[in-house]
This record gives structure tokens, sequence and C-alpha cells, in this order.
């Protein structure tokens, strides 16, 4: 059987992620701890030397900018995949995790229990987020059968792909951890999904001289 690999990346970290406000589509910038993860990342993927065939980055910038010193350090161009995005949040994006009750109650309800087919007031419902990053998994499978690829994205996508291949459902509350900049491998063979490692962060613990 001819297995494809895919490790998924979520982005560095910006203020927003640290002030635990939801940022779904907005255009947030990393912040100066999440610029520093992103060269962490690129050079430990550089000194591990894997043979990645192909780089592709959600086109919202804390995702391009994570991206930007892999592609240097590997020398990969960036292709930007929109269908990368994170879930959009509707009604409470921009809102804190803590605000969120009072602000938006019916979202936030529709948020909270995990409703799949509630749009969250005008945003993604969790049955449309899924289909998308499903459906932009398998096509990127079947373009780089028996490769390695690499996606920089968001915590959101991340835990849909997790989703794919344990086949938790999406009513399930978050199984796993999604740390920012860290390493996530999935590996697909004959549409069959598995989780190979997932969460790798060792690389984010160590000095860029150690790297």
């Amino acid at each position: 059987m001819t297995v494809t690999r895919i490790c998924l990346v979520r982005h560095g970290e910006t203020d927003w992620n640290a002030e635990r406000r939801l940022q779904g589509q907005l255009d947030i910038p990393l912040n100066g701890n999440g610029r520093q993860q992103a060269d962490r990342l690129a050079a430990a993927l550089k000194r591990a030397a894997h043979p990645f065939a192909a780089l592709y980055s959600s086109d919202l910038q804390r995702a391009a900018s994570t991206a930007a010193p892999i592609a240097q350090q590997l020398g990969l161009a960036v292709t930007a995949l929109p269908a990368l995005r994170e879930r959009h949040f509707g009604a409470l994006q921009g809102v804190t995790l803590a605000d969120g009750p009072q602000q938006q109650p019916h979202a936030w309800h529709g948020y909270s229990q995990r409703e799949p087919a509630h749009d969250l007031g005008g945003g993604e419902s969790l049955l449309a987020f899924s289909a998308r990053v499903r459906h932009a998994l398998a096509r990127l499978a079947v373009e780089h059968l028996g490769q390695s690829i690499l996606l920089v994205s968001h915590g959101g996508v991340l835990d849909m792909a997790y989703r794919l291949a344990s086949g938790q459902p999406l009513t399930a509350q978050r199984a796993v951890p999604i740390p920012n900049a860290a390493l996530n491998w999935l590996g697909v063979d004959a549409a069959q999904w598995s989780i190979i490692e997932w969460a790798d962060q060792r690389h984010l613990a160590q000095t860029l001289d150690e790297l």
C-alpha cells in the first residue's frame, strides 16, 4: 500500500491566542513569541530533513507568517490555500471565551454545546467546516500520493483533521491538545486515515543555537 504522510502545523502564537479571544477568519498577526516559534520550527524541520514534496498554508497572515521561515529554510515555495482557513465563528469572532456567554448567548450556546448545524450567527457550522477540511485533505492526499507534505493552518482545522483520523464525532469536546507551532502527523493509505504522532513540541523548548 502507498502511504501519504501529512504534517500539520498550527500557526505561531498571536496576542489573541494569549487573550483567549476567538480569531476565526479575522486576519490577526503573530506576536513576538509566535515569530520565535516559527523560527524554531523552521530550524527544526531543516535539521530533521523531512523530504517534503510541498508546503501549503492558510492564506491568513498568522499562518502565512509561520510558513515563511519554513519555506526559506527548506527551499520550498508556499502555496496559499484558503480551504485551510480557520472556521468562521460568525458573531463570536473577536469575542473572548470569558465574555462569549454574556455578549453572544445564542451563538455561544451553539458553540459551547457543539451543535453541528449551528452557524454561530452568520458563520460556519461544524458540518460545513468539517466537510471543507475533509475535502481539502483528501484532495491533497490524492495529489501527493505516496509523498510527505507540510500544511500550516489553524487549531480548528487541526481538530477536524484529528477527528477525521480518529473517528471522534463532531459533537464530542476536543480530546487532544493543539499547541501553537507543534508538529502533528497523519497518514492516509487507500482512504484509511491514521494518526502517526501528535503535538510534538520538543523543538519549541530549544534555542535556535541548539537547533
